[in-house]
């Protein structure tokens, strides 16, 4: 039986079509579906829909689920289709009756409308970690080798010289404005939803105020019907930006597949990170970096993705809403590989020395000579005629050293300011306030 039948049953084929992979994804959401009824509970106590020894015994049982989740050993059984089903399952069986009174206004609807804020939320935190880390690398990489010098291309033709300093920290600066774009996307998640029941409010005398307090939200979704218009809303958000780190982690991998070609060899990695081929034995693939493309690539067609399963849909709860765990909990997790695998390679990374000398680079310093000629006094554009010239009739013999001091140039990185912006950027989640709350509330 499930919690919403009463005296039917329906068939086998119609409940393994509309659980799908629940059980699957809602293991991803157990423990924040525990918190929500944790202080959902304490709410309804307030408003005398429990009694304290009936919250006291509640609240004790809630927390040993959470600990047995935290642990791995708490799972959905066979034929319950999902974990609010479960939870309360566990708790009648454990505490008799007074389990069954958990559910009082309260809907499905709100509850995974706010186990998934509250998942969002925790997930954002942890993304926010693994960004933070890859950042501080590349920072660490741009002070190491700012003194390597390597091509600049634009239209993937011979442009001006650049450096690996440069190289690293104009990733490391894309993942302060993608952590930007989270922080926004934080602030849509951090409200909540609780207490617009099915859509539509409840009857109950519900202190929507308190349970946002108790879950270190920042604010409540006020308006019950918006609340659930924002199923989808909310996942589709997250997704646009966590699209933008994944777009920064696969042009860096692009590049990084590019300089390891032979053609180029700006760089190497270590055999035990590199695979080979079955029949050539010279093979080094960059499979790492060809991995994080493509996952990264996913990541940004997700935001569509989502947007096309909501489209069309009027206001009010809908089964599609159900997918789109599928597509976003688990991609969650595939960004985090991705930048966990992106610092191991870049922990890694060998930059080769000198490669400017060769002299089919010798045209990357065309403009360090027009810009010579413009210090002597001779104007711009005839400047740039004169070097174009003396190109054509090879008569170019170019000096190959570069003095670039203007902020973010290659003589100054500016990585302190980079840094600034980052921890700027960090701050302004306010993590410490929900982790403080959630603390409190399992105590």
């Amino acid at each position: 039986m499930k919690l919403w039948q009463k005296d039917k049953t329906y068939t086998k084929e119609v409940e393994k079509f509309t659980i799908g992979r629940d059980q699957e994804m809602d293991m991803y959401m157990a423990r924040f579906d525990v918190l929500g009824s944790l202080a959902h509970i304490t709410m309804l106590e307030s408003i005398g829909l429990l009694k304290s020894n009936e919250l006291e015994v509640l609240s004790a049982e809630l927390k040993n689920i959470y600990h047995k989740i935290r642990q791995g050993e708490f799972n959905l059984e066979a034929g319950v289709e999902d974990i609010h089903s479960q939870v309360e399952i566990e708790l009648t069986k454990k505490r008799g009756e007074v389990g069954k009174k958990i559910h009082s206004g309260r809907s499905r609807n709100d509850q995974v409308l706010l186990d998934v804020k509250l998942y969002l939320r925790y997930e954002i935190e942890q993304v926010v970690g693994e960004v933070k880390n890859l950042f501080e690398l590349l920072i660490a990489q741009s002070e190491k080798f700012k003194d390597h010098l390597l091509p600049g291309y634009t239209h993937l033709q011979l442009a001006m010289p650049s450096s690996f300093g440069l190289w690293f920290g104009a990733y490391a600066e894309s993942l302060v404005d993608d952590l930007i774009t989270m922080e926004a996307a934080y602030r849509v998640v951090n409200k909540n939803p609780l207490g617009s029941a099915a859509g539509y409010g409840s009857s109950f005398p519900l202190n929507r105020k308190m349970t946002t307090s108790l879950l270190g939200f920042d604010d409540l979704n006020y308006n019950v019907v918006y609340a659930q218009m924002g199923r989808g809303k909310s996942e589709r958000i997250v997704a646009s930006a966590l699209a933008n780190i994944g777009a920064t982690l696969a042009k860096l991998s692009m590049d990084a597949c590019l300089y390891l070609n032979q053609n180029f060899a700006f760089i190497s990695f270590p055999d035990e990170l590199t695979t080979g081929s079955s029949i050539m034995p010279h093979k080094k693939n960059p499979d790492v970096f060809e991995l994080i493309r493509a996952r990264c690539n996913q990541m940004q067609a997700l935001p569509n993705d989502i947007a096309l399963a909501m489209a069309n849909l009027p206001s009010g709860y809908h089964r599609d809403m159900q997918l789109l765990k599928e597509m976003l909990f688990p991609a969650i997790q595939n960004l985090k590989d991705c930048m966990r695998m992106a610092h191991l390679m870049l922990s890694n990374i060998s930059v080769k020395k000198d490669i400017l000398t060769d002299d089919k680079y010798k045209f990357l310093f065309s403009v360090e000579e027009v810009n010579k000629l413009v210090l002597a006094g001779m104007p711009f554009r005839d400047a740039y005629k004169k070097v174009g010239l003396d190109i054509e009739q090879g008569n170019y013999s170019p000096t190959t050293t570069v003095h670039h001091t203007h902020e973010g140039s290659i003589g100054n990185l500016c990585l302190d300011d980079i840094r600034r912006l980052m921890d700027d950027a960090i701050t302004r989640f306010g993590f410490e306030k929900v982790n403080n709350a959630l603390l409190k509330l399992l105590e």
